[in-house]
């Protein structure tokens, strides 16, 4: 049961309000440390961030699903505010990882490495939960907030698995379960590959950098 307390379209417009604020500010923050990187000519390990907050109707059909008072969302549902890092290395992922834990602006509360320990579905990503704060005309307010990191072969493979997982309603034919594990497999290989190139492909981008900085200035 969802609990007797239900929202108006105008509640569900101020309960969202500080999720969007906190997805809003941390993509800017976020997307500004690759800035950084770049103007220090180095490798970021990150290479671009989303983010979104929950469609009221996916937020009303997880609770349903999970059990959770709609009262109680704002503590037991961890993904209302979503954001995802790309990479492009495996590597980056823990790069991004530490440097998240080293943030101020963010109290960790849980990780979930699906990486070292994938999904039996194969799916591969690496979460991090943490209280984020807003300032709001009410005061301070700590909004739950789950990060995705992940590769770009990961994210390829987690956004068609989601999509298959709308259409099938996670019962998966068992040929298209058995083809989504190679898949993942495969995206996997395909990162170990990179990684063992990653300096011959950095030192690419940084020539390419340097030429295109190079053709604009004349």
């Amino acid at each position: 049961m969802l609990g007797a307390m239900e929202m108006d379209e105008r509640e569900w417009e101020l309960f969202l309000a500080p999720y969007q604020q906190a997805v809003d500010e941390l993509k800017v923050k976020l997307k500004g440390l690759r800035s950084e990187y770049e103007l220090e000519s180095s490798h970021s390990p990150i290479e671009f961030v989303t983010g979104r907050v929950k469609p009221i109707a996916s937020i009303l059909d997880k609770a349903k699903r999970k059990n959770i008072q709609l009262d109680r969302l704002h503590s037991d549902m961890q993904d209302i505010a979503g954001l995802r890092m790309m990479c492009q290395f495996t590597d980056d992922i823990r790069a991004v990882v530490t440097m998240l834990r080293k943030r101020k602006d963010l109290e960790i509360v849980e990780e979930r490495d699906y990486i070292s320990h994938k999904k039996e579905s194969g799916y591969r990503s690496y979460h991090v939960v943490a209280h984020y704060p807003v300032q709001t005309i009410s005061g301070e307010k700590k909004i739950l907030i789950e990060i995705q990191i992940r590769t770009l072969a990961m994210n390829f493979w987690a956004t068609v698995e989601h999509s298959l997982n709308y259409k099938y309603k996670g019962n998966f034919p068992e040929a298209i379960r058995i083809r989504l594990k190679r898949a993942a497999e495969a995206a996997y290989r395909l990162d170990e590959e990179m990684s063992l190139i990653k300096g011959e492909i950095q030192e690419a981008h940084a020539i390419f950098s340097r030429k295109t900085e190079s053709n604009e200035s004349e």
